[in-house]
């Protein structure tokens, strides 16, 4: 699980593709020293195995074409940045909101347009249909691996404020008006979706029988 918080902004060095299988290297100064193969890693909000890693350099992720085709990677392109964040530590702060790395779907980046009298920016993103009902004024949202605040959402078009240091220590900065970005809603609004029309979550526990059972 992570938090949204980045912890750092690395490039990607090499995408190749080996047996169908696309393979990933990316340069990592500060997080490439704390990884072991097999640990999960957020890159750019989607949750990858670290593999290939060389501490204080880099790390490698292999792709399987879903995660290619479904998320942001397929814009992709050597010296792009991502945002990297380790998972959270049992005994560490919640610093934003429940990240699964799980992304829903990619919205389409319109920009950053500067606030008039200030050094934030509104970033405005155009989500899926089918996403919008998940997302809440002042509720959490992951944008590329970031948790971010809503502060408006107008049909499809969401607009979120941002303070300089996010544009600073994401890659926020470095995108472009269209390109893809990776979005995953709050997880609490599909349980409780679910809940609401009356469909069990697998491995729910049936409270109504523990209490005919005198528990």
């Amino acid at each position: 699980m992570f938090t949204g918080i980045v912890e750092e902004v690395g490039k990607v060095v090499k995408i190749e593709t080996t047996s169908g299988t696309r393979k990933l290297t990316v340069a990592s100064k500060t997080l490439s020293r704390e990884l072991k193969p097999g640990d999960s890693i957020a890159v750019s909000g989607v949750c990858l195995t670290a593999l290939r890693i060389k501490p204080g350099e880099s790390f490698g992720a292999d792709l399987a074409d879903e995660t290619w085709q479904r998320t942001s990677f397929s814009r992709m392109h050597e010296g792009a940045e991502i945002n990297l964040e380790l998972p959270m530590k049992a005994d560490g702060r919640f610093g934003g909101h429940v990240v699964q790395g799980h992304v829903d779907g990619t919205g389409k980046f319109l920009g950053l347009q500067p606030i008039q009298g200030a050094q934030d920016f509104w970033l405005h993103i155009e989500v899926p249909q089918e996403m919008v009902r998940y997302i809440v004024y002042k509720g959490s949202i992951s944008v590329e691996g970031i948790s971010l605040t809503v502060a408006r959402i107008d049909g499809q078009n969401l607009t979120i404020a941002i303070i300089p240091h996010t544009t600073e220590m994401t890659n926020l900065k470095s995108l472009k008006p269209g390109d893809p970005v990776n979005l995953e809603t709050d997880i609490i609004a599909k349980y409780v979706e679910k809940m609401m029309a009356g469909e069990r979550v697998q491995g729910a526990i049936d409270l109504d029988r523990l209490v005919a059972q005198g528990f």
